[in-house]
């Protein structure tokens, strides 16, 4: 598996929020090699995301899905391109 954090700057979190509930989630989740999908309200202005996908690629394209979508859809809520960490999972463990 391969995780992209991608960690954005706004002021508008609850509103970003309810975009990403009502629009980004169908669109992510139809990607292919899509795992899962984790929007995160972290306060002091920041919303990330974390996005779980089967290969390295994937998850690369989810990054260039998730930028043409904020570039249409949220631009005016984030401030500058997100920070984005990515990498393969080398640890984990579920319920």
């Amino acid at each position: 598996m391969y995780i992209s954090i991608r960690r954005y700057k706004t002021n508008r979190g609850a509103e970003l929020t309810r975009k990403v509930q009502e629009e980004f989630v169908a669109l992510i989740s139809k990607a292919s090699g899509f795992v899962a999908y984790y929007g995160i309200e972290a306060g002091a202005d920041v919303w990330a995301s974390v996005s779980i996908f089967d290969t390295q690629a994937q998850a690369e394209e989810s990054n260039r899905l998730a930028a043409d979508w904020v570039k249409k859809s949220v631009a005016s809520l984030v401030s500058g391109a997100p920070e984005v960490t990515a990498g393969n999972v080398v640890a984990h463990k579920t319920r």
